[in-house]
């Protein structure tokens, strides 16, 4: 819902005319609104009601917003407006499930399954998992979501024998807990990479980015063991999750 001008008011502050430039007093200010006031998806009041609320200039206005932009608090969409942005969920760099991540976060985590069959795995499938090329595999393709939004597109292939009657179990939960509680095969290490991409054109659709957005692309191949039990691909929304890490000499 879009911001009113009480939410300005609520915001509370005022510019003065000390050190602090005042594009930089007025960004402190809106951040304040956007964390204690709005919601993610909010819309921001407009410029003239800034202008009007702190008898600032729209250069001033466009300066302070803008710095948020860029810092991810804040997110513009031509011809509607700016609006706060989602929280991004942190994560660390470690082996878990979707699932597993989000309920660690408190965040009820969902699944709407897309593909579920056994087909030809592609050529660089076939060589990360150890088959002969044109060999079937198991694949899944699913839309993972947090509190009922979407994070992620997982595109993922899996060993027809170590993950044999796969696709004969509930698949909008854990495939990593059913691996090892059924299968026997506990995902214990994986090799993956991570860079940033523009959506593609059905990656946007099921995210809600729009094609060419920022979003991070993961490609993992996870191991049970020796064993060789996963190849996935992942796109996940950018201003939804976010990788940290600890970086020691």
């Amino acid at each position: 819902m879009p911001a009113t001008e009480s939410d300005v008011r609520a915001a509370g502050g005022a510019i003065n005319n000390s050190s602090v430039p005042k594009h930089e007093q007025l960004r402190s200010i809106i951040l304040r609104l956007a964390k204690e006031e709005l919601a993610p998806g909010d819309r921001l009041p407009s410029e003239r009601a800034l202008m009007d609320a702190y008898g600032v200039s729209r250069i001033t206005v466009r300066a302070a917003i803008g710095r948020l932009v860029t810092e991810g608090h804040l997110v513009r969409a031509p011809g509607k407006g700016t609006f706060v942005a989602d929280s991004a969920i942190q994560s660390t760099l470690h082996l878990a499930s979707f699932t597993q991540e989000m309920e660690g976060r408190g965040l009820t985590a969902s699944t709407v399954v897309l593909t579920a069959e056994q087909s030809a795995a592609p050529e660089d499938t076939a060589e990360a998992l150890g088959l002969a090329p044109g060999t079937d595999a198991i694949h899944l393709r699913r839309l993972r979501l947090a509190d009922g939004r979407p994070v992620s597109v997982d595109d993922a292939w899996y060993h027809p024998v170590h993950a044999a009657g796969l696709l004969g179990i509930d698949l909008t939960g854990s495939v990593y807990k059913a691996l090892a509680t059924e299968f026997g095969h506990q995902i214990d290490r994986a090799r993956q990479t991570v860079r940033a991409e523009g959506a593609p054109s059905d990656i946007g659709v099921l995210l809600g980015t729009g094609t060419g957005a920022p979003i991070l692309f993961f490609n993992r191949v996870s191991y049970s063991g020796e064993l060789p039990i996963e190849h996935a691909r992942s796109w996940y929304r950018s201003d939804r999750y976010a990788l940290s890490m600890e970086v020691r000499l």
